[in-house]
């Protein structure tokens, strides 16, 4: 039987075979996304158009933007001119508004990019730091008070849903105190509310992580070396334990910031955010099934990206482990 062999180029250097490697699962990662939000439409019960219009609606006016959608042509060619679409930055046709999809996407992905992207940055800014501070602190079965109190407390935390928070946040330092905006996008007072909804469950679930891999790096024989030579503490800590603490919590990492996608969703209701998440809501409550669909497609492909960046930055991180996998 024959067996296939990678080329030579690929195979004397690893970080090319890396990379080919990754880049291969991301297109295919991306085929199978792609392909399910097509299905999406199709696997509608009864007829889309007539749904996202109306019972009353004229069968003239039905017909007419099912012709206009291509909901008429065969299943393959709706899925070849989909494909086509996307490749020229067409994502369709709303049903309810009439505008392009790319357009309401261009409109609304800003604003969630500006809830997402300081989420984000408040988890990792809090959640390493905080993680690798308790491990240090607890180290050998110190302090059990302490210990106890951050477990409790990120136990908590991580338990109560991002909307509960959400409007937890909302009903005390927006309504009683008055402190901030209670919804809408009203400077940078109108951002403080919803990125703490958004990053305080991923935050205390990470740092978590990070204080127990940190305390297993911690006994490591090649950090006792390091005190041997008399290293200050501070390097000790950030040169040798950090990188290796952190190429395992970047793979459950990756995975809680990908769950955020969904946490903007409801965080954006709540705060009646002019977002993707408050936009995908609407359209399907419209059943505005094109709009739906490229939002869905906007959102798996930054869980791909998120991913993908996860990876090149675990194989950086730690090469051995990462970039010579069969």
């Amino acid at each position: 039987m024959a067996v296939a062999v990678a080329p030579a180029g690929l195979r004397g250097n690893p970080w090319l075979s890396f990379a080919a490697r990754r880049l291969g699962r991301f297109a295919v990662s991306l085929w199978v996304l792609v392909t399910t939000a097509f299905l999406m439409l199709q696997l509608v019960p009864g007829d889309p158009v007539r749904a996202a219009l109306g019972l009353t609606a004229p069968v003239e006016l039905v017909n007419a933007r099912r012709e206009a959608l291509g909901l008429n042509d065969p299943l393959w060619l709706q899925y070849v001119h989909y494909l086509g679409g996307l490749f020229s930055g067409d994502f369709g046709t709303s049903m309810t508004s009439g505008q392009p999809v790319s357009e309401v996407i261009g409109d609304r992905l800003p604003a969630t990019l500006q809830l997402a992207l300081p989420a984000f940055a408040v988890v990792a800014g809090v959640a390493i730091p905080l993680g690798v501070l308790f491990a240090v602190l607890t180290r050998g079965g110190r302090r059990r008070g302490g210990e106890l109190a951050f477990t409790t407390t990120t136990v908590l935390l991580a338990a109560v849903p991002e909307f509960l928070l959400a409007v937890a946040l909302v009903a005390f330092f927006a309504v009683q105190l008055g402190w901030f905006p209670v919804a809408g996008s009203e400077g940078a007072g109108s951002l403080v509310l919803p990125v703490i909804a958004l990053a305080l469950g991923p935050a205390s679930v990470l740092s978590r992580i990070v204080r127990v891999e940190t305390l297993s790096v911690l006994g490591n024989d090649f950090i006792r070396t390091a005190r041997a030579k008399r290293l200050p503490a501070r390097l000790v800590y950030l040169r040798h334990a950090l990188p290796n603490a952190l190429t395992a919590t970047l793979t459950m990492g990756g995975l809680m910031l990908t769950g955020m996608v969904a946490g903007t969703v409801l965080v954006e209701n709540v705060f009646a955010w002019p977002g993707l998440g408050s936009t995908i809501a609407q359209s399907i409550l419209q059943k505005d099934y094109p709009l739906v669909q490229g939002i869905v497609l906007v959102y798996g492909i930054g869980v791909l990206l998120v991913n993908l960046t996860v990876d090149v930055l675990l194989a950086v991180l730690d090469p051995r482990s990462t970039i010579r996998e069969s």
